[in-house]
């Protein structure tokens, strides 16, 4: 049995011991002249909890420590000289070993001590499977009738339920605290291996990247210079806003402002489509729409303008953060309050007037946190400009050249047979970090700028 049949089973028994919960309640709530102290489903819920929560603690620390305890066995039964493998040879052991012990075909005649280790691994996953479902089952059918022996009309089930629920609430909220500091940690480790090989300085201020064993750089690891990718991202981004932010926030007055209600109803969900289009999609639409496009607009006018370029990058991302600058826009103007509408239109003022002097002021916090947030979302974009851009990491101000930028360096220096301890590899855990901490700032600046200027209405 499978780890996903088990935990469904688990969940169809919480649903039962959620109704034979909610019965027990009502029959006593029946038979007793008090109030009960919880809704019924409450006690539901208790019971439910009860039965579940055990079973599936189990589930998680059987399934984490039952490998290595099986590894221990099995390789306390193979050949002392076994003892020095490494921890990528005790993997590849591991898996022949299990193919042995499936009945899958292996590469040569299997050894009499595989043979052996792969008949203990076997019987040792099958007694661990019904030992587990063993331990689950009684746990639950433990716990479904101590919890419904319990139900009493003072006990608190609620109190109990909404315990285990903030608890709940409490542990994803850690997961996700955590796994951010472990992604920072983990960046800031190999950034720093990194800077063990190439001078910060060399990087956060070189004029020239070329991450290849060269004898003119400034080391024989090469030239590892930010500025030219920093740039690139940043000219990107600043296509791309320049394309987003008039057309998003014009959208975003018009559905609020001017749209009758059934063009707002069709148009804004239509809008917001843009922004669940897979990024790969506008990639390949920029490398063989827009950039052929642009050329050919170029020839007409006599502009030498590349198929592969930042402004074809930038143009086709700002088309895909149209949604995030006109959605955001759109939900702060309409939280604008009629009445200082209907004020300004008092006091002879036309509608024009009251949008740009009245509604955009009292909305451009957070406009601008929109904005911001857009930025962000334009300088971590990684598909467009993969196929768009160019990737041409030299430091220039033509936005008709191809450019290069830090989300396409990170995909060229993590693709191919690389060592993953050179300098090469490793610089682009400093350029993630590196991205992390701009976009970080950013969203720092939207949010302060949103909470500090908003305004507060009743």
């Amino acid at each position: 049995m499978d780890n996903m049949t088990l935990i469904v089973l688990l969940l169809i028994l919480m649903g039962v011991a959620y109704q034979l919960g909610l019965t027990r309640s009502r029959a006593v709530a029946s038979n007793t002249t008090g109030r009960m102290n919880s809704r019924p489903g409450y006690y539901g819920w208790l019971v439910a909890l009860w039965c579940g929560l055990p079973a599936l603690l189990v589930f998680v620390l059987w399934t984490l420590l039952e490998p290595a305890v099986i590894r221990s066995v099995v390789f306390s039964q193979l050949p002392p000289e076994m003892s020095n493998l490494s921890s990528q040879q005790v993997g590849n052991l591991m898996q022949r070993l299990g193919d042995i012990a499936s009945g899958y075909g292996v590469s040569g005649e299997p050894a009499p001590y595989e043979v052996a280790a792969a008949e203990t691994l076997a019987r040792l996953r099958d007694i661990g499977e019904l030992a587990k479902i063993a331990v689950m089952a009684s746990l639950a059918l433990a716990g479904l009738f101590i919890a419904r022996g319990r139900i009493r009309p003072q006990l608190r089930a609620r109190n109990h339920v909404e315990k285990v629920v903030n608890a709940g609430l409490l542990l994803c909220s850690g997961v996700a605290i955590l796994t951010t500091v472990g992604i920072v940690f983990s960046m800031f480790g190999e950034a720093m291996r990194f800077f063990s090989f190439v001078n910060p300085l060399d990087f956060f201020f070189g004029l020239n990247w070329n991450p290849r064993f060269s004898s003119t750089g400034h080391s024989s690891y090469g030239d590892f210079g930010l500025l030219p990718l920093l740039w690139g991202t940043l000219m990107i981004s600043i296509i791309a806003l320049l394309v987003a932010v008039p057309v998003g926030l014009m959208t975003a007055i018009y559905m609020s402002e001017y749209a009758p209600s059934w063009l707002r109803s069709f148009a804004k969900p239509v809008i917001e489509v843009l922004a669940g289009i897979p990024t790969i999609v506008y990639g390949v639409f920029a490398l063989m729409v827009v950039g052929p496009f642009f050329s050919n607009l170029g020839d007409l006018v006599g502009i030498q303008i590349r198929s592969t370029s930042a402004l074809t990058a930038g143009f086709v991302m700002g088309v895909m953060i149209i949604p995030f600058v006109s959605s955001l826009s759109d939900d702060i103007i309409s939280q604008v309050p009629q009445s200082l509408r209907d004020g300004s239109l008092g006091m002879g003022a036309t509608k024009s007037e009251t949008i740009r002097q009245v509604v955009l002021p009292a909305a451009l916090p957070g406009i601008v946190g929109a904005f911001l947030l857009a930025a962000s979302r334009a300088i971590g974009e990684t598909m467009i400009v993969v196929l768009a851009a160019g990737n041409s990491p030299v430091l220039h101000a033509n936005p008709f050249e191809a450019v290069s930028t830090v989300t396409v360096t990170i995909v060229n220096q993590l693709t191919g047979d690389t060592d993953f301890a050179s300098p090469q590899s490793l610089v682009a855990f400093a350029l993630g970090l590196t991205l992390f901490v701009i976009t970080l700032g950013l969203n720092v600046v939207a949010l302060y700028i949103v909470r500090k200027y908003r305004e507060q209405y009743d």
